[in-house]
């Protein structure tokens, strides 16, 4: 599985942007797509996962209510609508896919990153 990310960019404190993560290769019906995020000098940290039979999501505590996590099945594409975007928000994105995800999302497969940057 290869994934391909894109999206990210320059935007104002209070703007919104929406990355795109399309999946070459075969998503099971058990995988489940998402989203992890690295800032500078941090960790790397969750941000959201869809679970790709059924549609069930998952959010970090700091983007709940601001983010959307949704799919495209048919087009293998995994989004991240991004609204109400703070400077804190600023981080490296990284789509991702676990094939066999259960209740802990610990993904097979990394995209590249893309940049998200929030002036203030």
């Amino acid at each position: 599985v290869q994934l391909q990310a894109s999206g990210g960019g320059l935007v104002q404190a209070g703007g919104s942007l929406r990355l795109s993560c399309a999946a070459s290769g075969r998503i099971f019906v058990s995988s489940g797509m998402g989203w992890f995020r690295q800032a500078p000098g941090k960790e790397r940290e969750f941000v959201a996962v869809i679970r790709w039979s059924g549609g069930s999501t998952y959010y970090a505590d700091s983007v709940k209510g601001r983010f959307t996590i949704s799919r495209d099945n048919a087009k293998n594409t995994v989004y991240l609508q991004m609204n109400s975007l703070k400077s804190e928000d600023t981080a490296v994105y990284y789509c991702a896919a676990d094939l066999y995800y259960r209740s802990n999302f610990d993904p097979d497969y990394w995209g590249q990153g893309t940049q998200v940057t929030v002036s203030s």
